[in-house]
């Protein structure tokens, strides 16, 4: 099966130190791994950032570091994928319009991993909370910010691919499909916002990262060989500056 083309970061990229300034940028999964980095690095770079995860202590000990790097107070919003519906979008809406009144940026970055077994044996309520958290949640979240990011001239919506949502891959069930359809979804977004809005929207495939998802998904494997999210985070300004502002529906690798 042919893969989709893919892109990569400019060559030679630098990003400015004030890349986002002013700018209100949301982070999923914000707690930890590239969730976090991105967060902090978006920070350091000018950005108010809302941390959004499940875990408060986690999401705390992130604001906490922003805070001591001397950059913008961050915001928290704690929220669990798993289990939120359409209202609490709609809620988390109102909620950011009346701090901020717009957003210019979300990275879709929340993601669950599952169970590594064939689909014969993929438990039905698995493949159900991976669907919850990888697709549902990201586009219940989208459509109802749409309004906040449309506020600003530019804006600016990651999604997070996998090369085995690109290419299935046996034993990787609900997570490869639901990488598949949410990079499915971005080249929807976009192909519907081009020309209409000044919303962007791209996808990232982190590839092999020193994260804790990489650690359950390849026990075996030694991390020390393997790229860190700081290492990753170049694309990841790119994507959400101005710098971008001529690029969407693309899918691009990190590595």
């Amino acid at each position: 099966m042919q893969q989709p083309p893919v892109s990569t970061l400019p060559s030679g990229y630098q990003p400015n130190s004030g890349l986002l300034a002013d700018k209100i940028i949301l982070v999923t999964g914000a707690g930890d791994g590239i969730g976090r980095t991105a967060a902090e690095t978006y920070a350091a770079h000018g950005a108010t950032v809302v941390l959004l995860g499940r875990t408060m202590s986690k999401l705390e000990q992130v604001y906490d570091a922003i805070e001591a790097a001397g950059h913008k107070q961050p915001a928290i919003y704690p929220m669990n994928l798993e289990g939120a519906v359409e209202k609490d979008y709609r809620d988390m809406c109102d909620t950011l319009n009346d701090e901020f009144g717009r957003l210019d940026g979300i990275l879709h970055n929340a993601s669950e991993l599952g169970d590594r077994t064939a689909i014969r044996d993929y438990a039905a309520d698995t493949w159900q909370r991976l669907m919850q958290v990888n697709v549902n949640a990201p586009f219940m979240m989208t459509q109802a910010l749409l309004p906040l990011l449309e506020k600003p001239e530019h804006a600016s919506i990651i999604f997070t691919g996998s090369s085995v949502g690109r290419q299935g891959r046996a034993y990787w069930g609900a997570y490869a499909a639901s990488k598949a359809a949410q990079e499915n979804i971005m080249q929807t977004l976009a192909d519907e916002l081009e020309g209409v809005t000044g919303i962007r929207a791209n996808s990232i495939n982190p590839g092999a990262t020193r994260t804790a998802m990489r650690a359950a998904a390849y026990p075996a494997e030694n991390p020390s060989e393997l790229k860190t999210p700081e290492a990753l985070m170049p694309l990841y300004l790119y994507l959400m500056g101005r710098d971008s502002i001529d690029t969407t529906g693309q899918l691009f690798n990190a590595q």
